[in-house]
């Protein structure tokens, strides 16, 4: 799968856009200036280089070589700073409670899979840290506006629920949302949303 995503960011467009997820603008605003943020399955930075701009200190970690050093052409574009690892979440851990907050848009990963990537989210932040999440949800295969075209790498809100017992959850939203990503994530999408305090 890397040889896809490093092929598909091997370009000087950006396939999912500069622009930062509406979502991500939506709830930075519980983030404090100079706090550190790991933006998880983060591609191209756009998201992390929106963050920088806001005064935090962001690393973008990917398993594509190629979406990261896009990553740091887009910060230098904007005159910010953001730090980058190369990392494959199905085999690779990442640090323990380094974390003020963690961030994932779309990341797309098998369902066996989806749990252990909240789990290492949940790691990588402090106590009282924060995680925010935008992934589509087992209903956008309907809508056809961008994703994975198999319902394996969908997230069902249950599952999520689920995951979030012990937690506090500032905000969890499962519906339709217009988003604009580029060319491939384009039009009314069906998503879930989570913003949760470890």
């Amino acid at each position: 799968m890397e040889n896809i995503w490093n092929e598909r960011f091997n370009s000087e467009e950006y396939y999912y856009g500069e622009e930062p997820n509406v979502f991500i603008q939506q709830q930075a605003f519980r983030l404090e200036p100079s706090q550190k943020v790991i933006a998880f399955a983060e591609g191209e930075g756009r998201n992390a280089v929106f963050l920088a701009k806001r005064n935090l200190e962001v690393t973008a970690i990917d398993y594509a070589e190629s979406g990261l050093q896009k990553a740091k052409k887009l910060a230098q574009m904007h005159g910010v700073d953001i730090h980058t690892q190369k990392i494959d979440l199905m085999v690779e851990d990442v640090a323990s409670e380094e974390y003020d907050a963690a961030i994932m848009v779309f990341g797309h990963f098998h369902k066996n899979a989806q749990t252990m990537v909240l789990n290492k989210m949940k790691k990588a932040i402090k106590p009282k840290g924060i995680l925010m999440l935008e992934v589509f949800s087992n209903e956008q295969l309907k809508y056809g506006t961008g994703g994975p075209p198999e319902l394996d790498m969908l997230y069902e809100p249950k599952d999520i629920l689920a995951w979030c017992e012990d937690h506090e959850v500032i905000h969890f939203f499962y519906g339709e949302q217009e988003r604009v990503a580029g060319k491939v994530h384009n039009g009314l999408a069906h998503v879930i949303q989570l913003v949760l305090r470890k």
